[in-house]
């Protein structure tokens, strides 16, 4: 069975799939434009942020599957698979730690001013007062929008350092946040109003879309 695998992915996928008697072709540069032109003789198509649009699914003649190894299917032309009975599955969890830990990792270098301390240590600049200010974590309260598996993972390291959470989803009811020992926000506004940082864990799709901006919600 032919397999293209289209974004990279780790080697150990690679291997795994091989001894499963696949004949994989590996191409991670490929774009979503590139695509139709190369799915060619392909079963099944494997992606992760590149986009599978109308015809690339025309294009793959022999296509009976496509994988989106990550969350979610909004990259993948639903219905175009649909119309050509074409089974689309995703990974649900499979990056729900790493992406809570980059949300921790990159709230600590906001605070930190890590990356424009890197910038002015590379240019020769050792400003231990200017970048010494960070107040830390300890006892700041995080606003999450959206809990998710991914949003629950943030929450719960957020926890761990110490941090207060206010949360705010369209299915959180008071029960369930107090269930999570988070403190429940009616609105994005309220969260907003009581957090010192936002983290935003919600799926693209035409109900979130502009759901955040400057006139609030």
């Amino acid at each position: 069975m032919n397999i293209l695998i289209a974004d990279k992915v780790s080697p150990d996928m690679i291997f795994e799939i091989e001894s499963l008697g696949g004949e994989v072709t590996y191409a991670p540069d490929l774009t979503a434009e590139a695509l139709p032109a190369s799915v060619g003789s392909a079963a099944i198509l494997i992606v992760r942020s590149t986009k599978v649009t109308r015809d690339t699914i025309e294009a793959g003649a022999n296509l009976r599957l496509i994988v989106r190894a990550g969350a979610g299917v909004n990259t993948i032309a639903l219905d175009a698979a649909s119309d050509r009975s074409i089974y689309v599955a995703n990974c649900p969890g499979m990056n729900t730690d790493a992406v809570a830990e980059l949300a921790i990792g990159l709230l600590i270098a906001a605070d930190r001013q890590i990356a424009d301390a890197t910038v002015a240590l590379r240019e020769g600049k050792w400003l231990k007062g200017e970048f010494g200010k960070a107040r830390g974590l300890l006892g700041r309260t995080l606003g999450v929008v959206g809990v998710g598996q991914i949003g629950l993972a943030t929450v719960k390291r957020a926890q761990a350092l110490g941090m207060q959470v206010v949360a705010w989803s369209r299915s959180l009811t008071p029960e369930r946040a107090e269930a999570l020992g988070v403190e429940h926000a009616a609105t994005l506004v309220e969260l907003a109003a009581k957090a010192d940082a936002v983290s935003v864990h919600l799926a693209a799709t035409a109900e979130t879309k502009h759901l955040l901006g400057a006139n609030g919600a």
